[in-house]
């Protein structure tokens, strides 16, 4: 652990379990859903103590001041000691998108209930 120095964003992100692989840390910086200070970040920013750091992963907004400098990936008791955790709380489960549930050996879904999951899961509007 390194109090005074820096480290890069995606690799912080990873060590601190925000993410569960270092490269979910780094897709995130490239796809623009890491911000440090409010500025979008690539996976190279250099993260120092003090720093916000504003999170979107598996849908839910994370929000963490830096409070320790880590290099390493560490347990989750030490991972909470290494920042202050401001994130709104997560959505409530009843509030989540409603599953599509098929009965068991009904088949394949056909055309009409492939469209009618999907519109349900959000991705196509009704005609």
């Amino acid at each position: 652990m390194d109090a005074a120095g820096t480290v890069r964003v995606d690799a912080w992100i990873w060590s601190v379990r925000l993410t569960k692989t270092r490269s979910q840390a780094s897709s995130a910086c490239r796809a623009g859903h890491v911000r440090v200070n409010g500025d979008r970040v690539k996976p190279a920013h250099a993260l120092r103590t003090g720093d916000q750091v504003r999170l979107f992963h598996a849908g839910r907004e994370r929000l963490v001041v830096v409070s320790q400098i880590v290099k390493k990936r560490v347990g989750a008791p030490v991972a909470v000691q290494c920042y202050v955790d401001n994130s709104p709380p997560p959505p409530p489960k009843e509030f989540t998108a409603p599953v599509a549930i098929r009965e068991r050996g009904a088949g394949r879904p056909t055309k009409r209930d492939r469209r009618e999951m999907e519109r349900l899961q959000g991705g196509l509007p009704k005609p």
